[in-house]
């Protein structure tokens, strides 16, 4: 017996893992961030609130959620009658605790004349402080549909409100909220690896600093990314976002080679989420075995989000998953 986990010595977790999905009729879902080994065993693998509005559409009794802690509260936002469990409860987010509650909402009484349009990447609680949710593809789609005049509160990720702000236009008061991970890319050390590959485009997150999205060819979602891979001209691209989605490029087309964009050390170690991996096989194993650590939420507080995330899908319901923030 494995004394720190509770797992027995030689167990095949994999097997096992596979046993406990179907006697706890379980959904298991791991976001395109997580490790291989994880993805691969996952019914379904995508971007945040996909997987969530996917395992919603099943009958299973259980969301294994492979993500993080935002991301399980989606899921148990959209599936309340679900049991849904996080292999790490651990597993945070830097922009979900770079926007507390209590200052989100000091902030908006501040400014009664904006609405609030909050990053799905925030907690449960400053979703029902907002008015609508975007994602990363969605949010351009939805601006769009707020007239000009209208002030507008953008939260907790800075460069996706920057990067938006600048395309379209529009003047929003930002919160200063940012990705590490995204944070994490370096101009030069990209520049260098541009020199070595100079027909390679470069696909970037949102969330990136400005002067990384300055140099991308294509900027959008991680479905989007996923997708611009496919299609993309030429046979290598050099991807600026956390690395594990090129397990999933790399499936897609094997004939094309995939650079991850470099940090300031000169590689992408720095830009592996820490908190995405948090969750292990190991841990998922004892989530399903146990039913536990499980997402819990008041009725009130599940309401109050739902509805700004019901805004969204009223708003741009066809733009989940398909990366619609296209080339630059």
């Amino acid at each position: 017996m494995n004394a720190i986990t509770g797992i027995p010595q030689g167990i095949d977790l994999r097997a096992e893992i596979d046993r406990l999905r179907k006697e706890r009729n379980a959904v298991i879902l791991g976001h395109y961030y997580q490790k291989p080994e994880i993805q691969d065993l996952s019914d379904f693998v995508g971007d945040s609130l996909e997987l969530s509005r996917k395992a919603a559409e099943t009958d299973a009794d259980v969301i294994a959620f492979c993500g993080v802690r935002f991301m399980a509260e989606t899921a148990k936002i959209l599936s309340p009658e679900k049991i849904v469990v996080l292999p790490d409860m651990d597993a945070g987010c830097s922009l979900e605790d770079s926007c507390p509650p209590a200052q989100f909402k000091a902030f908006r009484e501040a400014h009664p004349d904006h609405i609030a349009l909050s990053y799905i990447n925030c907690s449960a609680e400053v979703k029902a402080l907002s008015d609508i949710i975007v994602t990363s593809s969605s949010a351009e789609k939805i601006l769009a549909q707020i007239p000009k005049e209208q002030k507008i509160i953008f939260g907790p990720d800075k460069h996706l409100g920057g990067y938006l702000k600048r395309k379209l236009g529009r003047d929003m008061l930002l919160w200063p909220g940012v990705c590490i991970v995204h944070e994490a890319f370096s101009e030069t050390e990209l520049l260098k690896l541009k020199a070595q590959h100079p027909q390679a485009p470069i696909a970037a997150h949102p969330e990136c600093p400005p002067h990384i999205v300055d140099h991308a060819d294509y900027i959008g979602s991680t479905s989007g990314i996923l997708e611009f891979s496919k299609t993309m001209p030429g046979d290598t691209l050099i991807v600026a976002t956390e690395p594990h989605i090129i397990h999933q490029m790399q499936k897609a087309v094997p004939e094309k080679t995939f650079i991850g964009a470099p940090g300031a050390d000169g590689n992408c170690n720095c830009n592996i989420c820490p908190y995405m991996a948090l969750n292990t096989m190991e841990k998922l194993y004892l989530a399903l075995r146990d039913l536990q650590p499980r997402i819990e939420m008041e009725e009130g507080l599940r309401l109050a989000a739902k509805k700004s995330l019901d805004r969204m899908l009223e708003m741009a319901s066809g733009t989940v998953g398909q990366g619609d923030l296209g080339a630059r």
